[in-house]
């Protein structure tokens, strides 16, 4: 039998989302971290796991403190009477807090106390997991906690459970780099502080949880714990189990070739309904996701569709599967009059460049100056995708994508080309 644990980062208890439709704020609890949180418990223990780990930050704020003791306290107590433990270190959030509570319940542990690494063995019949835990002394830290640390591993696989910024040497939360976790003897990190999920894996265990739900409509995408199973004294599987009550989602909606604004309420039902195919697939499903929808494309109707969608009530839609509420979070409207690219592109003038240069972005993916166009591209994006301020919209793993750098590419320069088209021109 392997080994099996559920491993969370941020989860903020104490906070709620925001940007809820006012039916839903009366229960907005239920959608946040305390919502999450019944649901990775009850996960824990229908999947008999043998740990739950912790990354920081899993308290919002000191003054959280009674809110989080309960809700830790039940979770905890039921995940004790199921021989399930608890470990956590403390991020930049709870350095107060989480050693205060890990006081008052018994079972939960708490790692590396006073900024001091040190380590639990976990074991299960002949397996043995090992995680070494480091916890904030105070709220901010300028050096890594890796710094002339040598790691003494202990049984079966060893992993790092911590709360840092990660290739950010300025920042005052514990910077580390990707270097140094990856020279260390362990075979995987379990990071917390940055809200959205790395791509982890068997192959590749070193990166962050992600919260544990989106707290607000820029967490967008799946959101919950990681199961771990080790077997075999290796990590057998890393697997994202999207429990979040709350899912957060951006659609874009082309409404090119629409004959009727009535069309677009239609194209905007068929999005949805596309994603609640998606969602419904989760074994367990959100409640509720809100939806940042943009509309684009090209059509003269772009007056009578923002008329139109401006008197629908948007904040309760039923439709798919009817499981899951959904509610247009924003409505933004990206929709540009009908052009003749094509004829654009003969002209010599600047409008004439960028329309040639939009044609290129629409030949098949083998295409020699596609490719030409969109590295450069890449290369010029990636020069801003690593200032610090992007960081933690991990721009740079989508800028592997072509496809989705020649979709920001053709979105740039429709935009721009409209632009340039409501200025007066001089004849080309």
């Amino acid at each position: 039998m392997p080994l099996k644990l559920l491993a969370i980062g941020d989860l903020h208890l104490g906070r709620v989302p925001g940007r809820l439709p006012d039916d839903l704020l009366s229960r907005a609890s239920q959608f946040g971290p305390t919502g999450v949180w019944h649901r990775i418990v009850d996960a824990a223990v229908h999947n008999s796991v043998h740990a739950v780990l912790l990354a920081g930050d899993v308290v919002e704020e000191a003054t959280d403190f009674f809110e989080a003791y309960r809700e830790l306290f039940t979770g905890v107590k039921r995940l004790l009477e199921q021989d399930i433990r608890v470990l956590a270190v403390a991020g930049n959030h709870d350095v107060q807090v989480l050693p205060r509570l890990a006081e008052q319940l018994d079972g939960f542990t708490l790692l590396g106390r006073d900024g001091l690494w040190d380590k639990f063995t976990l074991k299960s019949g002949a397996e043995a997991l090992t995680v070494h835990g480091w916890s904030y002394p105070r709220s901010v830290i300028t050096t890594s906690p890796l710094e002339n640390h040598e790691f003494e591993r202990g049984p079966g696989v060893n992993l790092g459970l911590l709360h840092c910024d990660r290739d950010q040497t300025a920042s005052s939360y514990a910077p580390v780099s990707s270097r140094e976790l990856l020279n260390s003897v362990l075979e995987g990190w379990l990071l917390g502080h940055i809200h959205v999920p790395d791509r982890l894996s068997t192959d590749q265990p070193i990166g962050y949880l992600g919260s544990a739900t989106g707290l607000d409509p820029g967490h967008q995408g799946a959101r919950g714990p990681w199961y771990i199973a080790v077997e075999k004294g290796n990590i057998a599987l890393m697997e994202h189990w999207r429990l979040a009550p709350l899912q957060w989602e951006r659609l874009q909606v082309d409404l090119t070739g629409i004959q009727a604004a009535e069309d677009a309420r239609d194209r905007l039902l068929d999005s949805i309904n596309e994603l609640d195919r998606s969602l419904s697939a989760y074994t367990t499903p959100p409640e509720a996701t809100g939806i940042r929808v943009t509309l684009t494309g090209r059509t003269r109707l772009r007056d009578s569709v923002e008329e139109l969608l401006s008197r629908e009530d948007l904040s309760a839609l039923y439709t798919g599967s009817g499981r899951i509420r959904y509610f247009v979070e924003n409505l933004a409207c990206s929709i540009y009059p009908e052009l003749d690219i094509t004829q654009l592109a003969t002209r010599t003038n600047p409008p004439g460049l960028l329309a040639r240069r939009l044609l290129i972005l629409e030949r098949d993916p083998a295409d020699r100056q596609r490719r030409e166009l969109l590295q450069e591209a890449r290369s010029y994006l990636a020069e801003r995708a690593n200032k610090a301020y992007w960081q933690p919209l991990q721009a740079r793993n989508t800028l592997q994508e072509d496809e989705k750098v020649a979709e920001w590419l053709h979105a740039a320069g429709l935009a721009a080309l409209h632009r340039l088209l409501a200025q007066k021109e001089e004849p080309g």
